[in-house]
């Protein structure tokens, strides 16, 4: 199978119309615009893995993939302020970005101007939560909050893959399983 369009995890519909032994060739990504092409083999137990093939591609995401609206968003002074251990600059980085998705597969990044700086935001509708982040005198503060601590779990993501020595996106492995999709390296 495969599918000209992204999505954020293979449906299972998918394992379930592809015979054991089949492959699927579909885009993996996330809200925070970071993709790649992962080529899943199926297994007779109904679970699909296989690594992601790199390159950067990209496709429009399947539309019961797109994310929500935004809405009305939280106030964003309402928690207590910490020197970030790593910045939102690695955000621009399409690898550092696809690992940010992995920590943080709900969250959608917005920029905005408040207090005089730029300030860049990542919020996760479903849960509520939210991390701000903004640099001063060379260093980034955030500021988050909800159930979910979104830049805590970025900055832990981040600094597992950089301890595993910033393993490249095609030694990556995709498992789909009944009760999920993960991403391993």
């Amino acid at each position: 199978m495969i599918a000209t369009c992204g999505v954020r995890t293979v449906p299972a519909a998918w394992i379930e119309q592809t015979r054991p032994g089949g492959l699927i060739l579909t885009t993996v990504g996330g809200w925070l615009g970071s993709s790649e092409l992962a080529r899943l083999t199926v297994h007779d137990d109904g679970t699909a893995t296989g690594p992601l093939l790199s390159g950067q591609v990209s496709f429009m995401l399947a539309r019961p993939h797109m994310p929500p609206a935004l809405g009305l968003l939280p106030d964003l002074s309402e928690s207590k302020e910490r020197e970030a251990i790593i910045g939102t600059d690695a955000l621009n980085d399409w690898t550092s970005r696809f690992i940010v998705q992995i920590a943080a597969p709900h969250a959608q990044r917005l920029t905005m101007q408040r207090d005089g700086r730029t300030e860049h935001v990542l919020v996760d509708v479903e849960s509520g939560s939210w991390a701000a982040l903004y640099e001063e005198n060379g260093r980034w503060i955030v500021r988050q909050d909800g159930p979910n601590a979104l830049w805590d779990a970025a900055e832990e993501q981040l600094g597992r893959w950089h301890a595993a020595g910033t393993t490249a996106l095609e030694e990556f492995t995709v498992s789909v399983t009944p009760q999920g999709q993960t991403i391993n390296w």
